[in-house]
């Protein structure tokens, strides 16, 4: 079973705290998580209201994933906090931040030479105190696979629900998200507007979408959505952007992308086969999409999921 370990430090931000329990903690299947602090017991949160700690930092030095949600204000931990962040890390467990949490692994000297973010109002200050870090204001998350740090707020949901799909895949990141009615998958490079994925249930728009989802292997053209729906083109091009935040192309290659990573994921189907099939015709293209997606190959991201579905648990300690 994957350990998470959630580190509450002072002040901690409750928002930030609840998104890694809600996340992880629906799947305890997969993953069995745990509030700890320096010294177990009561921990100051944001406004007012105190949090629990079960565990100490030893909690730390058993944990595959060490998470620090956002803290403020953002004092430098004391010494013990950052021996057990760094000696987790050291040891091969995968450290996350979130929001301000990145004020906590910063000082350990685990952020030197790496691009990193945090809420995009203190990133001059965290660019500040510690130069060695190349700061990104303008993402929602990074993740160097060791090491992941998100955003303010909500980007650290995308980022949670980013790690569960690289632990377990498309799938389970998905039904996750349902359950928490936020969209399935940010990319980590984009801004921080937030596109509702699909319209309504109930929709006409919503049943053209499924209509579309069922054959993504053949050419659909903004004309054939909007016959189906009924709307003239420009209609029906105006309806979607205002239900879903984006356009009915842009919207069609973001489906053949997720069911071509889905196919990826669980069949041993060649890249060309998976690139007809999800109607982006050939493997260049397929190559090219993911690569601007999830800045991966088609290959590199079959190797990812199916040798984590082989080895689920990570039972080395590490999570890579």
């Amino acid at each position: 079973m994957h350990q998470i370990s959630v580190l509450a430090l002072p002040e901690v931000v409750l928002f930030d705290l609840a998104i890694p329990l809600e996340v992880f903690g629906s799947q305890p299947h997969r993953y069995t998580t745990t509030v700890c602090a320096a010294a177990p017991g009561p921990v100051p949160g944001t406004g007012g209201v105190p949090v629990h700690a079960g565990r100490g930092l030893t909690s730390l030095a058993e944990a595959d994933t060490v998470i620090v949600p956002g803290f403020d204000p953002r004092d430098v931990p004391a010494r013990e906090v950052l021996t057990a962040l760094h000696d987790a890390a050291e040891r091969g467990a995968r450290m996350v931040s979130i929001c301000t949490g990145a004020f906590a692994l910063a000082p350990t000297g685990l952020l030197d030479q790496r691009s990193a973010t945090t809420h995009w109002y203190y990133t001059e200050e965290l660019s500040q105190r510690y130069p060695r870090i190349q700061v990104d204001p303008n993402v929602l998350y990074i993740d160097h696979d060791d090491i992941a740090t998100s955003a303010g707020m909500a980007a650290g949901i995308d980022l949670c629900l980013h790690l569960v799909r690289r632990d377990h895949g498309a799938d389970a990141a998905t039904d996750i998200a349902r359950r928490m009615v936020v969209p399935p998958h940010r990319r980590g490079g984009q801004a921080q507007l937030l596109d509702r994925p699909l319209p309504p249930s109930g929709d006409t728009l919503a049943e053209t979408c499924a209509w579309a989802r069922e054959h993504l292997d053949q050419r659909l053209t903004v004309a054939d959505l909007a016959r189906h729906a009924g709307y003239a083109p420009r209609t029906f091009a105006r309806h979607f952007r205002a239900q879903t935040g984006t356009t009915p192309l842009r919207w069609l290659t973001a489906q053949r992308i997720h069911q071509a990573r889905r196919l990826l994921e669980h069949t041993d189907r060649t890249v060309a086969d998976i690139a007809r099939s999800v109607g982006l015709g050939t493997a260049a293209n397929l190559r090219t999409q993911l690569a601007r997606d999830a800045h991966t190959s088609p290959n590199a991201y079959r190797r990812t999921f199916q040798e984590s579905h082989r080895e689920p648990h990570y039972n080395d300690g590490g999570a890579r």
